[in-house]
């Protein structure tokens, strides 16, 4: 079958014309434990304006898009956790074509029903932050994944307003953290306290000295969502001894790892499309997340963290969409909603 869709076919850079463009892609019926989707609505990702960055030039176009919300139209001979007609929610894989088409294949272990209580442009700007915040606490972290369980705990979350932060210190709260954050402007302030943050460091100055004011002699654990080559000394001071750091940003230079001894610090990455590219037994992991995570909507626990929603998935919109989160300054996250190429 025939799908609108925006893609590109070389990296450039998102202000050239043909950075993005409307396409029409086949899409396949779904076989084995595929299922078959109607996006309906899909959000921007950094890793969208990277991938795009980067992309070597191809003759076919690469469809971006790895956040979504749809109607499973068909599925696969061996799918067994979902059917036809169910609204589904994931963020899929990125090496695979992505939500930024009409129609799109993805396994089903990686989905999950979406929020009843969420819009599509709610649940869309979910998937995969939730999953990066969901495996950075629990997993990368030695927390546990229940309700108040953490009491007495501290996590430091750089950048508590963008996408990733927005649902992280939601999940925190619920699971009991204490939850000490940064943010920089008034408006970003404002939005991590309405999300939970116990305590605001402002980034702009002396994060050890503001946490030591706010009456804490260091934190637990730590997360960074931001720019890993400039808070990773920052935030290293400032761990308990036996603490964990987890990054997300891809670092730039070599990391000064030897920071991490003399306190015995533990470092991890996280990167949520680890387990579906290597096929992992795991990535079942992920659909089961996500329907913790709906669950936790549904029942008040976490609030969306859509902040701007714009009408019809083109190449037009999506640039838009691009320019937003390359400029750094995104709050929440911006989700597009069909129809496709209108």
């Amino acid at each position: 079958m025939q799908a609108k869709a925006v893609g590109l076919y070389q990296g450039l850079p998102i202000s050239d014309p043909a950075s993005l463009q409307d396409v029409t892609i086949a899409v396949a019926q779904p076989t084995g434990r595929d299922v078959l989707v109607a996006v309906a609505a899909t959000s921007v990702n950094p890793i969208d304006t990277k991938q795009r960055q980067v992309q070597a030039e191809t003759d076919t176009p690469r469809v971006l898009g790895f956040d979504a919300v749809g109607k499973v139209l068909a599925v696969g001979d061996q799918v067994t956790s979902v059917m036809v007609d169910d609204v589904v929610y994931y963020a899929g894989a990125v090496n695979r074509p992505g939500s930024d088409a009409e129609y799109q294949l993805v396994d089903e272990r990686l989905v999950a029903l979406a929020p009843q209580k969420w819009s599509a442009a709610q649940s869309a700007g979910v998937p995969l932050t939730a999953l990066t915040a969901w495996e950075a606490l629990f997993e990368k972290l030695p927390l546990k994944a229940d309700r108040q369980a953490n009491l007495g705990q501290t996590v430091l979350i750089i950048n508590g307003a963008g996408g990733v932060g927005s649902i992280a210190i939601q999940l925190a709260k619920w699971a009991g953290l204490t939850v000490i954050t940064t943010a920089g402007k008034p408006a970003t302030i404002d939005w991590v306290k309405q999300l939970g943050a116990d305590v605001v460091l402002d980034y702009h100055a002396d994060l050890d000295q503001q946490l030591q004011a706010a009456g804490y002699s260091g934190v637990d654990h730590a997360i960074i969502f931001h720019s890993t080559d400039l808070y990773l000394p920052l935030v290293t001071p400032l761990v308990k001894p036996l603490g964990t750091i987890v990054a997300v940003v891809t670092n730039q230079q070599p990391l000064p790892m030897d920071l991490l001894k003399a306190k015995s610090l533990n470092f991890a990455w996280e990167f949520m499309f680890t387990k579906a590219n290597y096929q992992l037994p795991a990535m079942a992991t992920q659909g089961m997340i996500l329907a913790r995570v709906a669950a936790l909507a549904n029942q008040g626990f976490i609030k969306p963290t859509t902040k701007r929603v714009i009408e019809g998935i083109n190449a037009t919109n999506l640039k838009t969409a691009h320019q937003l989160v390359e400029s750094g300054q995104m709050l929440g996250k911006v989700v597009l909603t069909a129809p496709f190429n209108a």
